[in-house]
């Protein structure tokens, strides 16, 4: 285990910082998440992208979002084939344990995730293609939006494959036969949004039309 290092010295004072403050002014809410547990009333899909800032975005406390990050905020059909599947994972728990009662999938602008899928699709990253390539084999799920891109500029088909990883996610949540019998049964509702990072505006899918609208 020699390998691991000490936190660099800024993470460390900024965690001296947070003890002093925000922990030691807040010690009964701590204690109580420990005590009893977390009740998050929402699981959050976001993209793993520094810039996406989800608990600021809607102003949320410790313990009320769940939230897993991933490569371009992408859910992989329901497969028990034997294989790990960390997304899957964190879906089953979120909705069988801690029955969440809503699922958020927030895809991002500027995703270079979705750009290396648009990449690669056309063409344009073969390294992308090698079939050692985690990201590639990870972009593969949306392959099938790439294949029902509009014609157009780049700029605008990347932004539009964007929108088309929210859709793909949540299509395949409904997959997950205890996420589709949730819904069903209206204990659970999924909800797909797009964040702007550079204007900071927040568009939320509309499902019957399938279009993005402002929120």
């Amino acid at each position: 285990m020699g390998i691991a290092k000490p936190l660099p010295s800024y993470l460390s004072q900024r965690y001296h910082g947070w003890h002093a403050t925000t922990y030691s002014e807040n010690q009964a809410w701590y204690r109580r998440l420990a005590d009893e547990g977390q009740r998050p009333r929402a699981m959050v899909i976001s993209c793993c992208d520094s810039r996406v800032h989800v608990t600021a975005i809607f102003g949320a406390e410790q313990g009320e979002f769940f939230i897993h990050r991933n490569i371009a905020n992408l859910v992989p059909p329901y497969e028990p084939d034997g294989n790990q599947h960390g997304t899957s994972a964190a879906v089953e728990y979120a909705v069988t344990a801690l029955k969440v009662s809503n699922i958020i999938v927030m895809g991002h602008s500027l995703c270079g995730g979705v750009k290396g899928c648009y990449d690669m699709c056309s063409g344009h990253a073969p390294e992308l293609e090698e079939t050692s390539s985690f990201v590639g084999r990870w972009m593969d799920l949306l392959r099938p939006g790439y294949e029902k891109l509009p014609e157009g500029d780049e700029a605008a088909r990347v932004a539009e494959l964007e929108l088309e990883a929210v859709r793909t996610s949540i299509n395949n949540l409904m997959t997950f036969p205890y996420v589709a019998e949730a819904v069903e049964n209206n204990s659970l509702s999924l909800h797909g949004v797009h964040h702007d990072i550079k204007e900071g505006v927040l568009t939320v899918l509309d499902g019957e039309s399938g279009r993005f609208f402002p929120v």
